[in-house]
């Protein structure tokens, strides 16, 4: 009976999400208990992933967000260990976080993604900024932010060239590496995939500059959440399908969100989220209760779903 499989639960780790992570664990970890599974945690910030206990695991719940736990590396030590685990694998991880690798896998499969360049911390000397943006295409407003963070860390919108070479210098001296890319209007577009389906298209009307980290998680920003997207019939089945084919071209497990933007009729897929929230707030839980699928049902999926070699 899987009901009597040994759960441990991963969360808090120590990036700069680790506060949501704490709180994605601690709702994934309450409703693994009500669903009758024996369950545990681990919080790699006070021990080592490698010292996880195999003979007392059957199962890793992975609730790490941002680099440690969504990169591939928490991955490979699940899969080091032999140890079932849940959402993606090691290369789909380390590649849906790389942000410049992500885009260059949605371009090679037809998928819209705004124009960017890319510039490690050493190379960027800012007199050149103004050639490398007309050489790339891009026009004001532009995105700058690391190539690796998660949650809208680090993300800043530029719309002068001054403006965008005072925020470059804050930023190169943090990261080692940073995408500028031309910001998108419109629609804030976020879907939902589960064991490669869509499970539908949450629209988000922020009351903030952008979707940033304090309208993703803080109840005070009251960004609107709008479920169903308001959408045609047909684009809405557009994007569910857009976010399926990322889903399958990264080559993901478990569940992910994609975050998208639509304006003049068209998609722009900005990121994919290989280890989504699980909070309150969170748009996941949100888009499958949607679908008739409670939290705890979406929690004991992703388990079921949980294998090594992913």
């Amino acid at each position: 009976m899987y009901k009597k499989k040994k759960i441990l639960v991963i969360l808090g780790g120590t990036s700069k999400e680790r506060k949501i992570s704490l709180q994605t664990g601690s709702a994934c970890l309450k409703a693994i208990k009500r669903l009758g599974f024996q369950a545990g945690h681990l919080d790699p910030k006070k021990k080592f992933l490698n010292e996880i206990d195999r003979s007392r695991t059957d199962i890793i719940f992975n609730a790490l967000h941002g680099k440690g736990g969504e990169d591939g590396n928490a991955q490979s030590i699940f899969e080091y260990l032999k140890i079932p685990y849940t959402h993606s694998g090691v290369i789909s991880s380390m590649n849906a976080m790389d942000k410049v690798i992500s885009k260059k896998i949605f371009k090679k499969n037809r998928i819209l993604t705004p124009n960017y360049f890319v510039l490690r911390s050493n190379e960027i000397i800012l007199k050149t900024l103004k050639i490398l943006i007309k050489k790339n295409n891009l026009s004001f407003p532009i995105v700058v932010k690391p190539t690796n963070e998660g949650s809208s860390i680090g993300v800043k919108i530029c719309n002068s060239l001054q403006i965008l070479k005072k925020e470059t210098h804050k930023l190169k001296n943090k990261y080692e590496e940073l995408i500028f890319e031309k910001f998108i209007g419109g629609q804030e577009i976020q879907v939902a995939v589960l064991q490669n389906k869509s499970l539908g298209a949450i629209e988000l009307k922020p009351k903030r500059n952008f979707y940033d980290y304090k309208a993703k998680y803080s109840k005070s920003a009251k960004t609107e959440h709008i479920m169903p997207a308001e959408l045609k019939k047909t684009k809405y089945k557009e994007v569910l399908k857009i976010a399926e084919k990322a889903h399958k071209v990264i080559r993901c497990k478990g569940v992910t969100r994609c975050d998208f933007k639509f304006i003049n009729n068209k998609f722009y897929l900005l990121e994919i989220n290989t280890q989504p929230g699980m909070t309150n707030l969170s748009l996941v839980p949100e888009i499958a209760k949607y679908s008739k699928i409670s939290f705890d049902e979406l929690v004991e999926k992703i388990i079921l779903d949980a294998s090594i070699n992913r």
